[in-house]
């Protein structure tokens, strides 16, 4: 069975999608989604009150790959260190937090979980 990026592409613009309408619903502001950096890419960037939030959205559907969360393995942690290096460059006076946000398309609706801090350091 081949592997379909476009697919995969797709199920991930629609967690995206879904993991934005939540922190919204939470009253969280959208600054940006999809940030090009050089050492990688923010799913989305987000303010809530002095913070500055980057948000790591992984999506599954179905449970071939497991819990959503736990696909933020310890290099994608590396490198949302990096990119939030990069973020305190652009907000220097904000508390900069890296969260991950779990969506399960299998589920209806779709089941969401937020992990404020997932990432430290």
């Amino acid at each position: 069975m081949a592997f379909d990026k476009t697919k995969n592409k797709s199920t991930g613009n629609e967690g995206e999608d879904i993991a934005a309408r939540y922190l919204e619903s939470k009253g969280y502001k959208i600054i940006d989604r999809n940030v090009v950096l050089p050492y990688g890419e923010i799913d989305i960037l987000a303010r809530q009150k002095n913070s500055i939030i980057i948000v790591e959205v992984k999506t599954v559907r179905g449970s071939g790959f497991g819990v959503a969360q736990d696909l933020v393995r310890f290099k994608k942690q590396n490198k949302l260190r990096l990119l939030a290096r990069g973020v305190v460059q652009q907000y220097p006076s904000k508390t900069i937090r890296i969260d991950v946000i779990g969506v399960d398309l299998t589920e209806n609706p779709p089941a969401v979980e937020h992990i404020e801090s997932a990432v430290e350091g």
